[in-house]
């Protein structure tokens, strides 16, 4: 009558409230090897930013991640999502040229506030690691820093390799670090291992995490128990009356003292 139900403990869901997008370059002079691994061994500058993303990736639990590669282009290699190990895996398997040879941080930036679009979230970081400068983009690297601005998107830009570089792989160095001020982000420049690791714990540290924590208790209708139990009583109480009345008009029939 009062519509009783039950109640199972409560489930938590926890919800992520941030999409961090990392943008990795895969230009030919990512394979030059100036890097080192853990045990110290020399290793090529992709090699080494793999390993270090992969440990950043580990402590990003409460987070959608995504991944963009690029090289002459940029594409997609993971969409969000909170199935960090796939973007780990996905992340393994990028080579050195497999977006072409030269850098396109301007479209890479670009193609970022695209994927930004489909995002409901409040905070949008972008991480952007290059060891040279555009040499191919449509559209300029401080151009598409605008327009993440105004899209509420914060780039952090990350130089790693020999700032004394020449040619297509000279670190630009002005003009990431005016995208990552454009954007109210941070520039960090890496020159080994040791500092590419340092720069991703302050990335740890300097984007806080806000989780929002979503309870609800699966709830159960028990209506359907006392309305069968009323149901059965009714149908035995139409019965029993109507036995009753059948019983009673039998016995008047073979009473010889009925008129």
């Amino acid at each position: 009558m009062s519509r009783p139900q039950y109640f199972e403990p409560p489930i938590t869901q926890v919800k992520p409230t941030r999409d961090l997008l990392l943008a990795i370059d895969l230009s030919a002079s990512m394979q030059i090897e100036d890097f080192t691994d853990p045990s110290g061994k020399t290793v090529d500058r992709l090699t080494a930013t793999k390993q270090v993303v992969d440990d950043f990736l580990e402590r990003r639990e409460g987070d959608r991640v995504g991944l963009i590669l690029f090289g002459n282009a940029a594409f997609v290699q993971v969409p969000f999502t909170t199935d960090l190990s796939v973007c780990r895996e996905l992340l393994n398997e990028a080579q050195v040229g497999m977006a072409g040879p030269k850098t396109a941080i301007g479209d890479a930036i670009g193609l970022s506030i695209n994927v930004f679009e489909r995002s409901e979230q409040k905070d949008r970081v972008l991480i952007l690691l290059t060891d040279g400068n555009d040499t191919s983009s449509k559209v300029p690297p401080a151009d598409a820093a605008r327009i993440a601005k105004d899209k509420g998107i914060v780039i952090h830009t990350i130089a790693v390799g020999d700032p004394k570089s020449a040619g297509e792989d000279k670190l630009d160095i002005d003009s990431l670090k005016e995208i990552s001020n454009t954007t109210g982000g941070e520039f960090f420049r890496a020159l080994n291992r040791d500092e590419l690791e340092e720069i991703y714990r302050k990335l740890d540290a300097l984007d806080t995490r806000e989780v929002e924590s979503v309870s609800y208790r699966p709830r159960h209708e028990l209506y359907f128990w006392p309305l069968g139990f009323a149901l059965l009583s009714s149908l035995f109480f139409q019965a029993w009356m109507l036995f009753r009345d059948r019983s009673r008009h039998h016995h008047l029939n073979l009473d010889p003292t009925h008129d």
